[in-house]
């Protein structure tokens, strides 16, 4: 079987693979210092269980994982499976699905100039999965969001709710 991911812990060091998602593997690599990405896309954890901050890698070669501003800890990964069809993710400013609400089909930069508030406290993905920054233009803690509703900011590990910009999850950009 051919997988998607191969942390490594030197170009031609130990590494693993993963087909799917990897709640854990830090018993096999304690380390991770290069990442070669096959096919798909993944979110990569730092903490085992999906946890800590988060980094989204589409396919390509990863030679040198502090460079390109990443932590070599990561213990854990969840896979992104390609999806070709439309993305839809709907923003509110209020927990519960409440307040103003903007539909996104596309990646924005901006957040605030589209739900015209400072904060997004609940979404609701509809298609696709979509990758949350904190910051504005692709910038800061990332966080995956997962087809599903989510009611608060702490249902996807978010400490405040900033969002600054949100992008599709995809290999295509």
């Amino acid at each position: 079987m051919s997988c998607s991911l191969n942390p490594a812990t030197m170009e031609k060091g130990r590494s693993v693979e993963c087909c799917s998602d990897c709640p854990e593997f830090q018993s096999q690599l304690s380390r991770c210092n290069s990442i070669h990405v096959e096919s798909d896309c993944f979110m990569l954890c730092e903490r085992p269980n999906f946890q800590g901050q988060q980094f989204f890698l589409k396919q390509g070669d990863y030679p040198d994982m502090q460079s390109e501003g990443f932590s070599t800890s990561i213990k854990s990964c969840w896979m992104i499976p390609t999806h070709r069809g439309t993305y839809r993710i709907k923003i509110y400013e209020k927990e519960d699905h409440r307040g103003k609400m903007v539909e996104l089909t596309k990646d924005t930069q901006q957040v605030i100039d589209q739900l015209r508030a400072h904060k997004m406290l609940s979404c609701s993905v509809l298609n696709g999965h979509w990758i949350l920054y904190e910051l504005p233009n692709y910038r800061g803690r990332q966080h995956l969001l997962r087809a599903g509703q989510y009611r608060r900011f702490s249902e996807w590990g978010s400490m405040s709710g900033q969002v600054g910009s949100l992008r599709r999850a995809t290999d295509l950009y």
